[in-house]
């Protein structure tokens, strides 16, 4: 390590593919993904499923990035006490809704169909699972990435990269570049909860896109491939052992 690590940045994405959110803490549940973290999602016309879906579905179902940049530079905010989620988009404007109701889950989702390619099929519908997280895995994984990475690969790119290209949960400063993929089979600790490092997430053309302006501008997994042999960006884990997460918490490595 360049430095004794700690916990930087705290994310998660409320409605999949459409929104990051930054936080302050998060209470982590062992076996379980972060709270709120693709809780919802949005079912396109041809998704293989009526109403909710029973469990798990795959993404190619929902709403992606990786078929609309301008996706990508939504910002969410949870209102806990309200029980109500916003949206902005810099062209798109802000949208504040009750996942919950079906008539403002009809209102997000008419919000979104312009940031949708046409000749895709449609937004159809705001879903959720009865438990568990809508995400692009079926395993109760929290990803972890490494800040000293993404600056890396900027330095090789020539360009900044926002941290919120990679729709990452917990992001840690003071790590060597690519140290996490060291750590892959190991327990770690951040402040008092532990997790189970599984293995490393292969990205896709999503991550191109820059969260600030909706428009591709980067060719991350060129880099990556032509860098580094692999199209892989941070790592999944499983929380073993759970607690409240702060920013600044310590990071403690095997």
């Amino acid at each position: 390590m360049a430095k004794p690590a700690r916990l930087a940045q705290i994310c998660r994405h409320p409605v999949k593919a459409a929104g990051f959110e930054e936080l302050d803490s998060i209470e982590l549940t062992a076996g379980e993904p972060m709270p709120l973290d693709r809780r919802w999602a949005v079912a396109h016309a041809a998704a293989p499923f009526k109403g909710n879906p029973e469990g798990w579905e795959r993404k190619q179902a929902f709403l992606r990035g990786v078929a609309s940049a301008e996706l990508m530079a939504i910002r969410a905010r949870w209102d806990e006490a309200a029980q109500r989620l916003a949206l902005n988009h810099p062209r798109a404007g802000t949208i504040t809704a009750d996942p919950e109701s079906p008539a403002d889950a009809a209102r997000l989702v008419d919000w979104l169909r312009p940031l949708w390619p046409e000749g895709r099929p449609a937004p159809d519908r705001l879903v959720r699972r009865a438990s568990g997280a809508l995400a692009d895995n079926p395993e109760p994984y929290v990803s972890i990435l490494n800040l000293a990475s993404n600056r890396a690969l900027g330095q090789r790119l020539g360009q900044a990269l926002s941290i919120h290209r990679w729709r990452g949960n917990l992001w840690v400063d003071g790590l060597a570049p690519w140290e996490e993929f060291d750590l892959i089979g190991q327990e770690i600790a951040i402040g008092a909860v532990r997790l189970r490092i599984e293995r490393p997430i292969t990205r896709c053309l999503a991550t191109a896109a820059n969260p600030e302006t909706g428009r591709s501008d980067a060719d991350t997994l060129g880099a990556l491939e032509d860098g580094y042999g692999h199209q892989d960006f941070g790592v999944f884990a499983v929380v073993a052992s759970g607690g409240r997460l702060r920013i600044g918490d310590p990071v403690s490595l095997p």
